[in-house]
């Protein structure tokens, strides 16, 4: 990463959890939860230490977002969708902030939030919008459907991305549509059967546009 606001907000985004577990710990309960089903009933507990350890995921994935790209062989091409990996970058710690949040409003005012419909939500946006900057992205070994054909052909990896934004455009939209019309067992079917039927079909277009253009 390298816009300088970009890098500010995902690490302000990386330790806002903090401040918040701080804040509520001496109203937390002696148990909170830590896992939903697919009903959105919370179906795990855990002691409030753990908020500490969902807390620091983010670290290690905002390091991993800042400086991975300096690692990356294809480093050049980072040059060419940069903007676009800048906006991504916030986006990953603000997720597991949001889902922060969520747990202590569920530890401390149980039923506020129906946390399978927000969880359905959110993930359908985050889909939408990684579906819409997949088309953006270059060649690269971090980001992006990353077939073996993809990876030798510029043109295989163009058009490989291409389809996979919008396999997880239209995941994420039915996922966000029906997160607030049907029950979560639903959306998430719906959700799951797109995205895993897509990435199977990207992953064999992928292997067809390298053979074609092989055999051209």
């Amino acid at each position: 990463m390298k816009n300088k606001k970009a890098i500010t907000l995902m690490w302000v985004f990386s330790l806002l959890p903090f401040v918040l577990v701080a804040v509520a710990w001496p109203y937390l309960p002696e148990k909170v939860p830590t896992h939903w089903g697919m009903s959105g009933r919370v179906d795990g507990y855990g002691s409030p230490a753990t908020l500490w350890l969902l807390c620091a995921i983010n670290l290690p994935l905002s390091l991993g977002m800042q400086f991975l790209p300096r690692l990356d062989p294809k480093k050049e091409n980072y040059e060419k969708f940069q903007p676009y990996y800048d906006f991504f970058g916030p986006l990953v710690p603000l997720i597991l902030l949001v889902c922060i949040a969520i747990t202590l409003s569920e530890s401390l005012w149980p039923g506020r939030i129906n946390v399978g419909r927000a969880i359905g939500l959110m993930i359908g946006i985050l889909f939408v919008i990684l579906g819409n900057l997949m088309g953006k992205i270059k060649s690269n070994w971090f980001m992006g459907v990353r077939t073996p054909w993809a990876l030798s052909d510029p043109d295989v990896w163009n058009k490989t991305q291409r389809l996979g934004g919008w396999i997880f455009f239209l995941s994420g939209f039915s996922a966000a549509i029906l997160s607030l019309l049907a029950p979560a067992e639903v959306f998430f079917a719906v959700f799951f059967t797109i995205l895993v039927g897509g990435i199977i079909l990207t992953y064999y277009m992928s292997w067809k546009w390298f053979r074609d253009k092989q055999q051209s």
